[in-house]
């Protein structure tokens, strides 16, 4: 004999849909996301000025870094800015154009569904495209590259920071990614491993110009004068 089943203990706010009006509310939160960093893409983007809740100021058009200080309730909303995040974390860079470009698939699968199509008939014929898309950007797009050439190296981290804020300064931010990475690599049994995320940190220290930016090969502590006669330089202690 089976037992009675769970009980679920709810809001009096809470509200259930279903259905059709679920689906288009799902895509115009999503096409909102997608509006909302849609102008912070490609190299003459805007910056986006946002305060913390601490009253901090930050001026960006990162797209994970806006989605980062919004507050949503929707859960459709929310699981774009998790691909923002996503994105971030396992590529670190691209992070609006994959929101506006899943804005965009969302929004062009609503005339399907306007059509009656099935939500699943409209995923495999999505899943099928990005096969395909994956194939020919592999077979014919892609162009292999020599790591150990610096110069077409440089090209492909000049196409990430061509349409940040650094961009001014982008033969310095070049020189200081690779000098960084390079640093962090290791080779395990013949396969690199870079882990920038537990061994290179970027340090902010007020005052000085970007130029002054540079790569410490070792570990820095941040040390505040205590003293008068403190020394200001160490070397080989």
């Amino acid at each position: 004999m089976m037992g009675p089943g769970p009980i679920m203990v709810l809001s009096q706010n809470t509200k259930r849909d279903s259905g059709k009006k679920v689906q288009l509310e799902n895509i115009n939160a999503g096409k909102t996301i997608g509006d909302v960093v849609r102008t912070c893409l490609g190299p003459r983007a805007m910056l986006k000025m946002l305060m913390d809740p601490m009253g901090g100021i930050v001026m960006t058009n990162d797209g994970n870094a806006i989605l980062r200080e919004i507050t949503v309730q929707h859960p459709a909303a929310k699981t774009m800015i998790e691909i923002a995040r996503t994105q971030d974390e396992e590529v670190g860079d691209g992070t609006t154009s994959v929101i506006v470009l899943a804005a965009e698939v969302l929004g062009v699968s609503q005339q399907f569904l306007a059509e009656k199509m099935h939500p699943t008939v409209i995923i495999q014929a999505y899943r099928q495209a990005l096969e395909d898309a994956t194939n020919i950007l592999r077979e014919k797009v892609s162009t292999p590259i020599d790591m150990e050439d610096k110069a077409e190296v440089r090209k492909v981290i000049q196409s990430c920071v061509g349409t940040k804020f650094i961009a001014k300064w982008s033969d310095l931010a070049c020189d200081i990614a690779m000098d960084a990475v390079k640093t962090v690599s290791m080779d395990n049994s013949g396969k690199k491993e870079i882990d920038i995320k537990r061994y290179a940190k970027v340090e902010k220290i007020p005052g000085g110009t970007i130029e002054d930016s540079r790569v410490l090969k070792g570990v820095m502590f941040n040390k505040d004068v205590t003293h008068p006669k403190m020394k200001r330089r160490i070397e080989n202690p």
